[in-house]
């Protein structure tokens, strides 16, 4: 993907009505979101510094401020988001005082009041977690993926995530009773059932909400990089190529990296220099990318030397 703006120089965009594209903005999201177009994002997809778990990164936030912190931003999110857009928010409560606290679902029900449809929710199952023991809880083991949209109708690529059927299809689909042949009403009540018969010959499926990705290992220099294939799986369902990619939340541009190599323009905001810099070092490592930023004076409208 080509770069859009010359090396060693930052700005903010060609017009005042479009977004900056592929590129990263040093800065606090809940500022700099404000200078954004409205309805100009097609994906936002990000995981905000966890109640208390980023202290030495971040500063943390109290599980008790924590909904007051974010809805502020989820607000701006919601303006800048396409109506056919989707907001996926990666996000975990923590363990107070011997019990999970609230702040996920009082958050949930705060972005509804502000207008979002809490549409779906997927499941990351971290099939590489670190064992441990707990007195009242085993190991953590899978993350919420919240699936937020401002309509019913919305854009959705469903084929683009399709998984192989797997071997029971040759023991299950080889001989069909009549019964599989036809949508039977439930035995259990539960409506209508399937026509298995329908599945014969395919050699691809729909997936589950779960996703079974290993977390990140090999990025040491972030306190919590997510894997490149969980943002992948989310920008190959809600987008096409040439669409726009969020990231408020950065980190070291693992979003930034999935999209730029699926042809989908990104945008990431980040309020560590450290760790913007280290996005910009990745995303040209990997992809041979002359990048800007905007970590001198954020994206309002002046040049200044990139860093």
């Amino acid at each position: 993907m080509p770069s859009q703006v010359r090396e060693g120089a930052t700005r903010s965009w060609a017009r005042p009505d479009s977004p900056p594209v592929n590129c990263i903005i040093c800065g606090d999201c809940a500022v700099e979101l404000k200078k954004l177009p409205s309805d100009c994002v097609d994906l936002i997809f990000t995981s905000p510094p966890y109640a208390d778990a980023r202290k030495n990164t971040y500063g943390g936030i109290h599980p008790d401020r924590f909904v007051e912190w974010l809805l502020p931003i989820t607000a701006e999110l919601l303006r800048v988001l396409k109506p056919t857009g989707s907001f996926v928010l990666n996000i975990k409560e923590k363990t107070v005082n011997g019990e999970r606290h609230t702040y996920v679902i009082e958050s949930i029900l705060g972005m509804r009041r502000q207008g979002w449809l809490w549409t779906e929710e997927y499941i990351w199952h971290k099939r590489n977690c670190y064992p441990g023991k707990w007195p009242n809880r085993f190991r953590d083991a899978w993350e919420r993926c919240l699936h937020f949209t401002k309509n019913r109708r919305f854009a959705m690529y469903q084929d683009a995530v399709r998984v192989p059927m797997g071997n029971w299809r040759h023991a299950r689909l080889r001989r069909l009773s009549e019964t599989d042949k036809r949508r039977d009403e439930s035995k259990v009540g539960s409506g209508f059932g399937k026509n298995i018969s329908k599945w014969v010959g395919r050699e691809l499926a729909y997936p589950t909400n779960v996703l079974h990705l290993a977390t990140e290992c090999s990025n040491r220099s972030h306190s919590a990089a997510f894997p490149e294939a969980l943002p992948t799986w989310f920008i190959r369902l809600f987008t096409k190529p040439g669409d726009l990619v969020l990231d408020p939340f950065l980190g070291s541009g693992t979003t930034a990296l999935a999209a730029a190599k699926l042809g989908r323009n990104y945008l990431g905001i980040e309020i560590r220099e450290d760790y913007c810099a280290l996005a910009r070092q990745t995303l040209k490592a990997e992809l041979g990318e002359t990048l800007w930023d905007s970590s001198q004076k954020g994206h309002n409208g002046t040049e200044s030397d990139a860093a």
